[in-house]
């Protein structure tokens, strides 16, 4: 079966990506791994009034969903242009929050931010987010605050531990289908880190030449690069076929599977920039570091197969 994008779903991916070309996130991203979020804030709201978060919204709560195909095709994109902040977090906020309705439509509408400790005592950017969740099979709670930051694998995303306690929201919280939203984001986020590193490994091995020639021309190189492409592009159905149905295997079949395939892709990139790639002056290390950390947030490839194995792993 081929999944493909409806006219509506390209335009507004193609909105979108004009959108985040033009903020210049590569400097925005500098900025929230200094601690300084003026930029990210103000590129949060630019794509709350696109309608992201609103899609993991229910439209009861002044929100647009819930639509996974579309958030799917938006965290492409996010991911394409590596932007900060805990995105995955809001939205599997935004599934944990529906018995505390109050916090749901600032949520939609980008005016507050989220984050979610779940299996761990750091959640991701507690200083910046101004809702903080902490999550346990028995409770969720709305944590008073956070504790000192904590250096990360990816510089922009920022660890936080958060301080015990606070309200209880309630004490049976949603959280197989939490999860499942934050592995589909997860997934398609990397999916579209894996992407942009594709092109620009691409444009940067027809500038950069060997023995007189761009070494884009060497067989070798060019096997490399086909084997990214491929894997990304299978990547790709499995991800808005988890869309659809919304199935916690389907959903983690597609996380594994875009998340491996974004991490062999940042490898292959290191591989063909050279000792450039290691340098955090250059651009290409803020989506290779994405890569990696994305590959085991919520939920380890491991932990993704082996519930592939207990839910039978759908075909399509």
């Amino acid at each position: 079966m081929r999944f493909l994008l409806d006219a509506e779903q390209r335009a507004f991916a193609a909105s979108l990506d004009a959108m985040l070309t033009s903020a210049d996130t590569p400097s925005v991203v500098r900025d929230w791994s200094r601690g300084e979020h003026g930029s990210g804030r103000a590129l949060w709201g630019r794509i709350a009034e696109a309608g992201v978060f609103a899609l993991a919204v229910p439209e009861e709560y002044e929100g647009l969903g819930p639509r996974p195909v579309e958030l799917a095709v938006a965290f492409v994109e996010l991911g394409r242009h590596a932007v900060p902040g805990p995105l995955v977090e809001t939205v599997t906020a935004a599934v944990l929050l529906t018995k505390a309705e109050r916090l749901l439509p600032p949520l939609a509408a980008g005016e507050t931010m989220a984050t979610v400790a779940y299996d761990s005592p750091y959640a991701l950017d507690g200083d910046a987010a101004t809702i903080r969740l902490a999550l346990a099979p028995d409770a969720l709670h709305l944590s008073p605050g956070h504790g000192p930051v904590r250096p990360s694998l990816d510089p922009a995303r920022r660890l936080t531990p958060l301080t015990p306690g606070g309200e209880l929201l309630t004490p049976t919280p949603p959280v197989e289908q939490a999860l499942t939203w934050a592995r589909l984001t997860t997934a398609a986020q990397a999916l579209g880190v894996g992407l942009a590193l594709l092109d620009k490994t691409v444009a940067y091995v027809r500038q950069r030449t060997q023995f007189g020639a761009p070494i884009g021309s060497f067989q070798a190189v060019k096997h490399r690069l086909a084997d990214a492409k491929i894997a990304l592009e299978f990547a790709r159905p499995l991800l808005f076929g988890a869309a659809l149905t919304m199935e916690p295997a389907d959903v983690a079949a597609a996380k594994v599977t875009a998340c491996e395939a974004a991490y062999a892709t940042a490898r292959t990139a290191l591989q063909l920039h050279g000792a450039i790639g290691y340098t955090a002056e250059y651009d290409l290390s803020l989506w290779l570091t994405k890569a990696r950390a994305l590959r085991t947030a919520w939920g380890t490839p491991d932990a993704c197969r082996a519930l592939v194995v207990r839910g039978g792993g759908r075909r399509w």
